[in-house]
């Protein structure tokens, strides 16, 4: 029996469920390997020689290869141990998170201090699905 999800209908929100975890299991293992100095610097002298170790999906590979925190994201991966990638990149938490919007990091910070982005315009899914 399915279970029914609702928050999976939440606007521009992947929720990191049991479903994600388990999907995305050996994305973050590898993510936090990456707490390790010499487990970095493997990775930094030959990226894919270090992904060939962890048995990842293909997108998920190409998801760290290109940066892009979203896809990451959807293929299971949770942003405190996806951080430790842009860590790795020398990269504050900040930078990495702008990546993931049209925001540079300096213009993201700022709408953080001043409290985080509107919620005008948000819509749920079912909502854009029916042309409402």
């Amino acid at each position: 029996m399915a279970l029914d999800k609702p928050y999976l209908d939440i606007p521009g929100t992947t929720v990191f469920d049991t479903d994600q975890a388990a999907k995305g299991y050996h994305l973050n293992q590898f993510a936090m390997s990456l707490m390790k100095a010499e487990n970095r610097e493997r990775f930094k002298a030959g990226e894919d020689a270090y992904l060939d170790e962890w048995p990842m999906t293909g997108e998920q590979r190409r998801a760290v290869r290109d940066r892009d925190y979203n896809r990451m994201i959807e293929l299971g991966g949770n942003i405190y141990f996806l951080a430790k990638i842009g860590a790795t990149d020398g990269l504050s938490y900040v930078q990495i998170v702008s990546s993931m919007t049209s925001n540079d990091a300096d213009a993201h910070a700022e709408m953080m201090l001043r409290g985080g982005r509107s919620p005008d315009g948000n819509r749920y899914r079912h909502e854009w699905q029916h042309g409402d």
